[in-house]
């Protein structure tokens, strides 16, 4: 049994956590209301892919990943450049980013739709206009199907390639081949609301679609990109969760591809280090904080609650 003391610091530190990600002076992330609500299901039971990755912290890691990815496409960096607050306020951007991928993960599907609406609201306001890796200047908007199958592919990867890399736990496979192609085919599914109807439904697939994005000569790293990645790598953060994050950085870099790593002006550390440490270092993390996910304990007690789940 655990003492008072070791339960009282799991839950300063999970508090700490918390509220470092969700921006609440509390620590509780302002979408629990969101994914606990409702009468109906959502996409995902704790028995599936994307559920079990999402609650894993292999995340964050595979949120950075993402940010760089996005990085490499000239029309998503305009769009983050123009139109968002990464410098001003880059954790409220951050808990936005995260309120999306919650709330689709976990809530329940008109929850989902909900969020999806708040998300497409937000991308009107989205255009201008970019240059491509070939030299073509050519208009814009988060709408957009090709820069929505890109943010989608990007996120998608990471987080997949994250897991596989730092966590421990398997992804379910379900009926599909790998629990690769789970994850991928039933994540599909998130982007759906937000107008991407066609995507990819395997790991091959997958690949596929970024190989065709890479060999496009669309990809492309100018002084703008150079500026986002200096202000990812080096972001404003508190005290030790700096130098976590720094490790987290180093761990997200060693997972992109080489292609990737040269376009972004990165080199990758050894890997004999960064990744042991970094699967110790989240495996502790999750351990300091304890095992107790205010979301995930939400979501299961509406699917209990609608008796979905017993």
């Amino acid at each position: 049994m655990k003492s008072k003391k070791n339960n009282a610091l799991q839950e300063f530190l999970s508090k700490r956590f918390r509220k470092l990600l969700s921006g609440d002076p509390n620590g509780v992330p302002p979408w629990l209301g969101v994914v606990a609500e409702g009468d109906e299901a959502g996409f995902f039971l704790p028995s599936d892919a994307p559920w079990v990755v999402h609650a894993d912290f292999g995340t964050l890691v595979g949120g950075i990943r993402a940010l760089l990815m996005q990085a490499l496409h000239p029309g998503s960096l305009t769009g983050v450049k123009n139109h968002s607050r990464y410098e001003s306020d880059p954790l409220g951007r951050l808990a936005g980013t995260i309120r999306w991928l919650t709330v689709t993960t976990f809530g329940s599907k008109t929850a989902v739709q909900n969020e999806a609406n708040r998300v497409n609201k937000l991308h009107t306001r989205v255009v201008g206009e970019y240059t491509k890796g070939t030299g073509e200047r050519v208009p814009y908007k988060a709408a957009d199907k090709d820069l929505l199958l890109w943010v989608h592919i990007a996120f998608m990867e990471s987080f997949l390639v994250s897991h596989q890399m730092y966590s421990w736990k398997e992804i379910p496979k379900g009926t599909a081949s790998s629990g690769a192609d789970n994850y991928v085919a039933q994540w599909s599914v998130s982007v759906a609301p937000l107008g991407l109807a066609t995507c990819p439904m395997s790991e091959s697939e997958l690949e596929a679609e970024i190989d065709k994005f890479y060999n496009s000569g669309l990809l492309v790293s100018t002084p703008d990109t150079e500026k986002v990645i200096e202000f990812i790598k080096n972001p404003p953060l508190p005290g030790v969760a700096k130098l976590v994050y720094g490790l987290l950085f180093e761990a997200a870099v060693l997972s992109l591809r080489p292609e990737f790593r040269k376009l972004l002006g990165l080199e990758a550390k050894p890997a004999w280090f960064i990744r042991p440490v970094t699967r110790w270092s989240l495996r502790m993390m999750r351990a300091a904080i304890g095992p107790e996910s205010p979301i995930e304990d939400g979501a299961i007690a509406r699917l209990k609650r609608i008796g979905v789940l017993k």
